[in-house]
């Protein structure tokens, strides 16, 4: 998949994306569940790290847990 043709294949696709910017770790849960299912997970993960998104789950990580994922790379590169 080839630049951002995976949003095709999103499980989110045709959802409220206010889903996906959650208030609280409930709503937080509900927008992993959808991500958790979805066949384009690491590649919209990859694209949130590399855009630097700082906002709402992307491939299933919340902003604090991208920073995470992040440290890590930078730490063992």
């Amino acid at each position: 998949m080839t630049n951002l043709s995976w949003r095709q294949k999103a499980a989110c696709r045709g959802l409220d994306p206010e889903i996906f910017y959650p208030t609280s770790d409930d709503a937080a849960d509900t927008a992993k569940s959808v991500c958790n299912a979805c066949a384009v997970r690491t590649p919209c993960l990859e694209y949130a790290l590399s855009h630097r998104e700082h906002d709402g789950i992307w491939g299933g990580a919340t902003e604090k847990e991208r920073r995470r994922i992040v440290r890590q790379r930078r730490k063992s590169a």
